[in-house]
C-alpha cells in the first residue's frame, strides 16, 4: 500500500484528521475508530485510482491528507448511496 511518503504512525493520525474532516463535511456521525479507517483507506483508494491515472497529487502529509479528506468523502458517499439515506 502506498502511503505516500507518510510512516505508518503519521497515516494513522494523519487519516484520523482526513476522516474527522470528511465527517463534518459531510454532516456524518462516526467515531474515532471509523474516522482512522476512512482516511487511511480513503487516501489509499484516492492514490490508487490517481495512479492508474497517471497524476500525482504531491508527496507528504499534506497531500496524503488532501487525498484522504477526498477519498473519505468518496467513501461516505459511496456507504450512503448503498444503504439508501
Amino acid at each position: 500500500m502506498d502511503l505516500n511518503g507518510v510512516g505508518w504512525l503519521t497515516a494513522i493520525i494523519v487519516g484520523a484528521l482526513a476522516g474527522w474532516i470528511a465527517e463534518k463535511l459531510m454532516k456524518s456521525d462516526m467515531g474515532l475508530f471509523a474516522n482512522i479507517i476512512l482516511g487511511i483507506i480513503g487516501a489509499a483508494a484516492l492514490n490508487f485510482v490517481l495512479a492508474l491515472l497517471d497524476i500525482q497529487i504531491g508527496y507528504g502529509w499534506i497531500a496524503f491528507l488532501i487525498a484522504g479528506v477526498i477519498g473519505a468523502c468518496a467513501l461516505i458517499g459511496i456507504t450512503r448511496a448503498v444503504r439508501g439515506r
